[in-house]
């Protein structure tokens, strides 16, 4: 893909415009056909000889509006305005039209001397995909488009995904989903920031990606605006007193940065952290409101400053005030008021230190449980943060509880009525990490389908209950002395009761063979994982 547009041979274009109209439901069966057919697996055949004129450029497989508009005529005889009629019919699925249009092609076809079953045959393919199929300029513009967009990624990948980022600025469910790519593509999405962020999202001299102040809710254009003009003009802020000096304050009031502040877009500013902003000092006033108070004193009085008879001038230092003492915020407070402002959790997740649990020991994330239907009468376990709980009495009287478990992917709420209620009530509380299982199935006396929860355990547990070993697949030329040596400083390093098994296998040979120790033991932890990967060693937990 690193190379320019141009060096695309018109071949390999015709064949990304094809696949580009197959990727659609109905069509998106014969995708496996085309793959093969177009790399010599499987053989090319038409279900007529005359077809292969209209179907050689997509391997003899029907893939546009236009070849089923060429056909009707070559088969069945249709007119240019019978034809387009059929296009028309099948894709606003008008059914009485088509049978109509069916009975004539099926005579029109026998008029011409074709087999009924090979005509029916044929009529029937193009039923369960010309809904959905896209007429061949339409599915060229997508695909130049998919083409360029793909050219932009692989060349540009972190000033596209902010383009992508920056256009979905106020849709919090695509910028989770475009972030986690960024983080694929190994891309950091970094906290906003009054010294780096501008209205969008951004990219920095370390090519990763600043978040736009303008995503943080509270945080209206002006005060995005007033903040990047100053900064553009005067450089950046030296502390949190140099800013409330310089921005205009009208613009970027105290709603603004209070909302900065939750946010983390003051977090690189010395002596001043989050929970600063909110500390009550002299008057029962925040430290907000005093440094708002200070900066326009400062702004007032610079404007009126005039230069003295002796060279000198008429203005007055001003204090600037003492930051108060503040308790700080916990972990979860401090991500939970970023997301209310940012709507995710940025700088840090509160399930970090459960990752290892949460991506390997879980059957799927909470975003599976979002279609039922797919685990309909099959098993699950997820893990997450209870980020809402609470506690109800029914119609009949009966107490019953929900909590939103949230994870990396999504979220999902459960309802526990009756004895479940009873058996998980201590698990119903905001800021518990929890590991669920449970089974997809019908509700009592109902066809609606529910997630059944049978065990909930406190995921600070799972590791020591569930996990008994890591099982390393490294391949025997991998091997080396110093590899060796970094494997034995790990384990060293990250001391713990987890059993380490290998899968040693050789390619050449193709043998494997596995092999442990009882007495070598470690923990598995983000930094073991993390280390596996950077060395692209395999590893399944246990």
């Amino acid at each position: 893909m690193k190379k320019h547009l141009r060096d695309l041979k018109p071949s390999k274009f015709d064949d990304l415009i094809a696949m580009n109209a197959l990727y659609r439901p109905g069509p998106m069966e014969y995708i496996p056909d085309f793959i093969a057919r177009k790399h010599g697996r499987q053989k090319i055949t038409y279900d007529l000889p005359l077809m292969e004129e209209r179907l050689k450029d997509t391997y003899g497989i029907t893939v546009y509006q236009e070849q089923v508009m060429l056909l009707s005529r070559d088969l069945a005889g249709f007119t240019r305005g019978q034809s387009d009629e059929l296009r028309k019919a099948m894709g606003k699925k008008l059914r009485d039209k088509m049978m109509k249009l069916k009975e004539k092609f099926i005579e029109g076809c026998l008029k011409n001397g074709h087999d009924r079953k090979v005509a029916e045959k044929i009529w029937t393919d193009w039923e369960s995909f010309a809904e959905y199929a896209f007429n061949k300029s339409h599915a060229t513009c997508y695909s130049w488009l998919a083409y360029q967009t793909a050219y932009l990624k692989a060349n540009y990948p972190s000033e596209y995904m902010a383009a992508v980022l920056s256009r979905n600025i106020s849709n919090i469910t695509e910028i989770t989903k475009f972030m986690d790519e960024c983080r694929r593509l190994g891309i950091e999405v970094l906290s906003p920031d009054v010294n780096e962020s501008n209205m969008t999202f951004t990219v920095n001299r370390q090519g990763n990606i600043r978040f736009g102040l303008g995503a943080i809710k509270g945080v209206g254009a002006n005060a995005v605006a007033a903040i990047a003009d100053e900064r553009e003009k005067n450089g950046p802020f030296k502390d949190i007193f140099d800013f409330v000096e310089r921005v205009n304050l009208s613009a970027c009031n105290r709603k603004n940065i209070e909302a900065l502040a939750q946010a983390g877009a003051f977090d690189s500013l010395p002596d001043v952290r989050r929970e600063h902003f909110f500390a009550k000092v002299a008057n029962d006033e925040t430290f907000t409101e005093v440094l708002l108070r200070f900066g326009s004193k400062m702004q007032e009085d610079g404007t009126r400053v005039q230069p003295s008879l002796f060279g000198g001038s008429n203005a007055v230092a001003i204090t600037r005030p003492e930051i108060p003492v503040a308790e700080e915020w916990s972990i979860l407070e401090k991500l939970n008021r970023e997301k209310e402002l940012i709507g995710m959790y940025l700088s840090a997740h509160p399930l970090d230190r459960f990752r290892p649990e949460v991506e390997h020991l879980t059957t799927t994330g909470l975003e599976g449980l979002q279609d039922l239907q797919k685990m309909k009468d099959r098993d699950f376990s997820v893990a997450g943060l209870v980020t809402v709980a609470r506690e109800a009495i029914s119609k009949n009287n009966k107490k019953w509880g929900s909590f939103i478990l949230e994870d990396f992917t999504g979220s999902y709420e459960f309802r526990l009525f009756g004895k479940d209620y009873e058996n998980f009530l201590n698990y119903i509380k905001e800021g518990l990490s929890l590991f669920v299982r449970g089974s997809v199935q019908k509700r009592y006396n109902s066809d609606e389908l529910e997630a059944k929860i049978k065990s909930i355990t406190l995921l600070s547990n799972v590791k020591d209950d569930m996990l008994k070993s890591i099982t390393l697949t490294v391949p025997l030329d991998q091997i080396s002395d110093e590899w060796i040596n970094d494997l034995n400083m790990l384990i060293e390093n990250h001391k713990g009761k987890i059993l380490i098994k290998f899968l040693i296998i050789d390619r050449e040979k193709n043998q494997s063979v596995e092999m442990f120790s009882r007495t070598v033991k470690m923990d598995v932890n983000n930094g073991v994982i993390d280390f596996l990967k950077s060395q692209d060693i395999s590893f399944r937990l246990n």
